[in-house]
């Protein structure tokens, strides 16, 4: 991976001061937040904890950047208290500094990130880890699991590899991870996680990249940072970190909006690394650390009902633009599953392949407007998760996870067709670097 140099991200002043007093450290912890007082101690005691525990002689810094909260989460970071005789840690050899910092720039997480990538640049950290402030299923030992593999093993980027219920994380198993397979190559099973482990080396990199006014500072950084190691040809790998617990989220409340903004950045990023996934034919096997356990996951409960009738609606009210976005076969494709009854109704893998290829060379082709383009993927995107459901309502979590892989292939298989069919120019012409 080659570095380049550029002026440094601004810090806040007591913040830039605190750093240059600190000089160096060998690993760093960050935790965006906005308004998390009531699950932040948690994340700082576990993180705390691990530090301590499996990387005793190292000099960490944990790194809060908050987005204005205005619930006391800084102030839970500065005052909580960790008891390392507790976990019977007696032999830590440097105390964990603490940094919080507001974060500058557009409101969001990436921009929160940026901060954590610039003061792990100045602080030429080895490796360095970001975890959600929301985490109640965090333990000391994802420290060493999204650590020690950079630390150790020389690995420039861990991925989180969770226990997930088999209807949770459907953008991820339609979407984010196939076709991160199929254009990359990595069969990185979950690359929008948010909680992953990276070099001070691929920190840099990201920090002096010329993204940080663009939508990536507000949202899509997950899967920026996954296609950025990627495509740049970082050492990857994976760790179990058993299940992913947090604040609960209603799961339909902002779904057209979420669809929007990782499809958006997945599109947008294909354009950036054209020339790094088009000849790539095939996908490898990711090394996975951890020793991986069976875990209580919290149920999903979908409405299958809603979601077809929401497909029907986008098929009366969106075909004018669908034809403008989609190819003249993969619409009738669609108009032709329409007809089916809905406790057997099934959109076929390939159906869902080519919706999703066909939008991203419209995406780039600017025949639709972008924004409109992604908000008409929400029906069509649940029409294949009913599909799925319906495939799958009778078969455990790992039994279902068959379907998942058999999409990938069908991504793997098709992506000759979008090869062809990309423009040749859109490297050049619309590369958002």
């Amino acid at each position: 991976m080659a570095m380049t140099h550029s002026t440094s991200t601004p810090l806040a002043p007591h913040t830039d001061a605190l750093v240059e007093r600190l000089g160096r450290a060998d690993l760093l912890v960050g935790i965006p937040s906005f308004n998390n007082a009531a699950t932040i101690g948690h994340v700082v005691r576990a993180v705390s904890a691990g530090l301590a525990k499996y990387f005793p002689h190292l000099r960490a810094v944990l790194v809060n950047a908050d987005g204005g909260s205005t619930d006391g989460t800084p102030d839970v970071v500065t005052h909580t208290l960790v008891d390392l005789d507790v976990f019977l840690i007696s032999d830590r050899a440097d105390t964990l500094h603490r940094i919080v910092t507001p974060y500058h720039g557009i409101p969001g997480k990436g921009s929160a990130f940026r901060t954590i990538f610039e003061i792990a640049r100045r602080l030429d950290v080895r490796a360095c880890a970001v975890v959600d402030s929301d985490l109640r299923s965090i333990t000391p030992e994802w420290m060493e699991l999204l650590l020690r593999p950079i630390v150790q093993e020389g690995f420039d980027y861990v991925a989180p590899y969770y226990q997930r219920h088999k209807y949770d994380g459907t953008i991820t198993n339609s979407i984010a991870y196939p076709l991160t397979r199929a254009l990359y190559g990595a069969r990185i099973r979950q690359p929008i996680g948010g909680d992953f482990g990276f070099s001070g080396r691929l920190a840099a990199h990201y920090v002096e990249k010329h993204v940080w006014e663009s939508d990536i500072a507000r949202f899509g950084i997950d899967i920026w940072m996954t296609t950025e190691a990627l495509a740049t040809g970082a050492r990857v790998c994976q760790s179990f970190l058993g299940a992913k617990i947090h604040n609960p989220k209603d799961p339909a409340a902002d779904l057209s909006s979420m669809l929007a903004e990782v499809t958006g950045a997945l599109f947008g990023l294909m354009a950036t690394h054209a020339e790094a996934w088009r000849t790539i034919r095939s996908s490898q096997p990711v090394p996975l650390f951890g020793f991986q356990y069976e875990t209580g996951v919290e149920p999903v409960h979908v409405n299958v009902d809603r979601m077809l009738a929401l497909f029907h609606h986008g098929l009366r009210e969106l075909a004018p633009l669908w034809a403008r976005m989609l190819s003249p076969d993969t619409l009738m494709n669609i108009r032709e599953i329409a007809r089916q009854d809905a406790p057997s109704f099934h959109m076929p893998d390939a159906l869902w392949v080519q919706i999703v290829y066909d939008a991203a060379l419209a995406y780039h082709s600017g025949q639709v407007p972008q924004d409109h383009l992604l908000k008409a993927l929400t029906p069509l995107y649940l029409g294949w998760t009913a599909s799925f459901v319906l495939a799958t309502q009778g078969l455990t979590t790992g039994e279902a996870e068959h379907h998942v892989e058999a999409l990938c292939r069908v991504f793997e298989s098709q992506k000759n067709t979008l090869v062809s069919r990309w423009p040749i120019t859109a490297t050049a012409s619309d590369t958002r670097r």
